[in-house]
């Protein structure tokens, strides 16, 4: 996994740096198959936005947050991804593993 981290108006500390690599880790524990992730902060007057670019096997995720400070919306941000990693997931598995059994099934009753 590559995660980029880039600032526009703002100068990312190693604080900062470290504190968005633990939330990433956090959507690592939910989909293994994360590719490369593009974190953007920037300062507009009064509020702080924080936003994400994930590349998953299959499929490309974004997500937005603002907030009062930096940290609370990489918190929102981290959240928002977590959600639309998660329904990523639901999304991808099968839904068709019984049917076999339930044709089979038919099938013999029929007979």
């Amino acid at each position: 996994m590559q995660l980029d981290i880039t600032g526009h108006h703002i100068d990312v500390t190693p604080l900062l740096n470290n504190y968005i690599k633990d939330k990433v880790t956090r959507l690592k524990r939910h989909f293994d198959q994360v590719l490369n992730i593009h974190v953007i902060l920037e300062i507009q007057k009064h509020s702080h936005k924080a936003e994400a670019s994930i590349h998953v096997s299959g499929n490309h995720i974004f997500a937005v947050a603002n907030g009062d400070d930096m940290y609370a919306a990489i918190d929102s941000l981290a959240d928002k991804l977590d959600r639309q990693i998660l329904k990523h997931k639901e999304k991808i598995r099968s839904h068709h593993r019984n049917e076999g059994n339930h044709r089979n099934l038919e099938i013999n009753q029929a007979v």
